[in-house]
């Protein structure tokens, strides 16, 4: 089975600084039949904190989905628009705006959709925002673009929790950052490393592992109000912490019966359920998309494999059979696409099964860690290159990829938010 790094975490809770970019994303590959869209610059934006179209384009152009076009001049929301104009330039579609800002402090930021195909205004968005949320307001506009173009919701206002480790191997933070690195925040931080976070689906929480009282032990870290609590430290190893969709229980993986074997537990820390019972190693719980089912690594027939099985136990069914070797299951929001991690041919890679086909893709070499996005058109995971291990993102249909590096060291453990409701 994939070694399981269980050491020693010294936690030191920071809540609430917020540092400088510490991610750098770098796009390596697009979309094909890219979407072309002209972004013009937001009428006064340079009153605010940050330009909010700049903001918007990187956000489109990091997506892969987006052919980003400069429309080359100010465009208030307000302005009278010639749409045959841009479509003539080649842009199916116009992004216009304005920023203002209130007597109080906060800033309003409006923003228009037009479609120059139909020559129709499609969307509009408003709202008045502190500083600090300027960036969040640009991130919503550009998932509103996203949404209305491809009909699937926008993940640029979600957010990303990962382990950084600095170049000693000394000291790791367990960190939250907006989807493209910026706005980090420090949520732990220690001298020994931090694993398997989890974020609740309510954004709120995130759930990890420590050995801070020498055995791994799951904690609930509250991201809003800096508490943490033990979820399970029963005899034993308790380890990789898992949501329900509904975020009133968690799957873990504890040895408390000298085998490991798969659990729930409510999200209080109460009430461990045991659902497996086998002499193998049963690990890396996962929950379906209607929480009905849980998805995990067994190495039951022999190797690690994936496997599935009622949330209320019973008899488990294989799911990965290609390959001696299939850890780490993840699966999509939708339901319909199951990622883990395989070795084949002396390698780590990254794959994607369509649940409805049983077709395969393989996504990414030298991959591990998977996590979704939450409208499961992307997969960020770790990766190992140039000495140092940083963080990656793959569209599901391989075209789309995103490198996000950072110069304090490693980084790694990625764990993608959920929609903030």
């Amino acid at each position: 089975m994939k070694k399981l790094h269980y050491l020693l975490f010294s936690a030191t809770l920071l809540m609430g600084t917020a540092t400088q970019a510490q991610i750098k994303v770098e796009i390596a590959g697009v979309g094909s039949n890219q979407i072309p869209v002209a972004v013009a610059a937001f009428a006064d934006e340079g009153l605010a904190p940050a330009d909010v179209s700049d903001i918007i384009r990187a956000d489109l152009e990091r997506s892969g989905v987006f052919k980003v076009i400069d429309a080359g001049r100010v465009i208030s929301d307000s302005a009278s628009v010639d749409l045959a104009a841009f479509r003539a330039s080649g842009a199916d579609a116009l992004v216009v705006g304005s920023v203002s800002r209130g007597p109080d402090g906060r800033f309003a930021v409006r923003y228009k959709l037009h479609d120059t195909v139909k020559g129709a205004q499609i969307s509009q968005l408003g709202g008045e925002v502190q500083p600090k949320y300027i960036r969040l307001q640009a991130h919503r506009i550009a998932d509103d673009v996203y949404e209305k173009l491809t009909g699937v919701r926008g993940i640029f206002s979600t957010r990303i929790a990962y382990v950084k480790e600095d170049r000693a191997g000394r000291n790791y933070t367990l960190a939250v950052a907006d989807a493209d690195g910026e706005n980090e925040v420090v949520a732990a931080r220690g001298r020994e490393p931090i694993i398997s976070p989890a974020w609740a689906p309510d954004g709120t929480k995130v759930a990890y592992v420590s050995m801070e009282d020498r055995k791994p032990v799951v904690y609930l870290q509250d991201l809003m109000t800096g508490r943490r609590n033990v979820i399970s430290n029963l005899k034993g190893n308790n380890s990789a912490p898992a949501w329900s969709p509904d975020g009133r229980t968690l799957a873990v993986a504890l040895s408390k019966d000298g085998n490991t074997e798969i659990y729930t537990v409510n999200s209080d820390g109460t009430g461990h359920r045991r659902l497996t019972n086998s002499p193998s190693i049963d690990t890396e719980p996962q929950f379906s998309a209607d929480g009905q089912t849980i998805y995990f690594t067994s190495d039951r027939s022999g190797g690690p494999q994936v496997y599935k099985m009622s949330v209320t136990g019973g008899n488990p069914t294989r799911v990965t059979f290609n390959g001696n070797y299939n850890i780490s299951p993840r699966v999509s929001s939708d339901g319909k696409t199951l990622a883990w991690i395989s070795q084949r041919g002396g390698g780590f890679s990254l794959y994607a099964m369509d649940l409805a086909s049983g077709q395969e893709l393989r996504l990414a070499e030298g991959a591990t860690e998977p996590s979704f996005s939450p409208n499961g058109k992307y997969i960020m995971y770790a990766t190992k290159g140039g000495g140092r291990v940083s963080l990656a993102v793959v569209s599901v249909d391989g075209r789309v990829k995103q490198r996000l590096t950072t110069n304090a060291g490693n980084i790694r453990e990625p764990s993608w938010g959920p929609f903030m409701k």
